[in-house]
């Protein structure tokens, strides 16, 4: 099917018009089941690109963070290609005032992500991708860069989700030179395959979280694994950890250090 990129992302840029960014430190946040936090923006993003995208592709089902398991299972079983989308990626920043999240659109059909969207309303910089076909920032192509050896690279850890064991051994035995966490993967992912640090290392990722952000990574000739060297499943509801460089070598590094300092790292 011939999707229309342009007015896919005119809907993610309306959105943060007219529902995030009039919400930004205004509205009030709560809990769900999981634990993690939901704001009223973040439902009302899913319904808004829900009702412009079945619109426009009224066959294609959405797969959108703020359903139940049970429907996300039931798309992901009735249909090869669907919608995959984080209306609001970021949101305790977003409840709590930090300026970085952003929204997430992936097209996957049954390899996986096929096309990519990710916005990022503070900074107005949309991140696409297409299948073989590269990854873009604002249009401009994404490419690998070479990063210093893996002793003076910065990258992004989050390590709340990492095992205690490779956490404590990181922190304890840090064989990088820095690292941050921005708390919205979708930028995390975004932000490395513009080149804007060097790895990305995180425990345990939802499907919406790294559908669109894995692609334009691909497509900008970065690397990824899970943290025990297993291929990232491309069509999955269970979490998994995620091992992210843009430079390849600095993956193999990572990979050969992990093997031998952490052997039984899991997702």
């Amino acid at each position: 099917m011939d999707i229309d990129g342009d007015w896919v992302a005119a809907q993610l840029r309306a959105c943060a018009e007219r529902i995030i960014l009039p919400g930004y430190q205004r509205v009030a946040s709560a809990r769900k089941p999981d634990g993690s936090i939901v704001t009223s923006a973040d439902l009302d993003s899913q319904s808004f690109l829900q009702g412009q995208l079945a619109q426009r592709y009224p066959n294609i089902p959405l797969l959108g963070e703020e359903m139940s398991a049970a429907e996300q299972q039931q798309v992901l079983d009735s249909s090869n290609l669907l919608w995959c989308l984080d209306p609001l990626d970021g949101t305790s920043n977003f409840a709590a005032g930090v300026p970085v999240f952003g929204i997430s659109l992936a097209l996957m059909d049954a390899a996986g992500p096929l096309q990519a969207w990710i916005y990022d309303p503070m900074r107005q910089d949309l991140y696409t991708a297409l299948r073989g076909a590269g990854a873009f920032l604002n249009g401009k192509a994404l490419h690998v860069r070479e990063a210093p050896a893996l002793r003076a690279t910065v990258g992004v850890v989050d390590y709340k989700r990492l095992t205690r064991e490779l956490a404590l051994r990181l922190l304890t035995q840090q064989p990088f030179h820095s690292q941050r966490n921005f708390g919205s993967c979708v930028l995390e992912w975004s932000w490395l395959a513009a080149g804007r640090y060097h790895f990305y290392l995180h425990g345990a990722q939802q499907l919406w979280d790294r559908a669109a952000g894995s692609l334009i990574l691909t497509e900008a000739g970065g690397q990824m694994s899970t943290l025990d060297a297993a291929l990232l499943p491309q069509r999955d509801l269970q979490k998994t950890s995620v091992l992210a460089t843009l430079d390849p070598q600095l993956h193999i590094a990572w990979r050969e250090y992990l093997a031998v300092e952490f052997p039984k790292s899991q997702a």
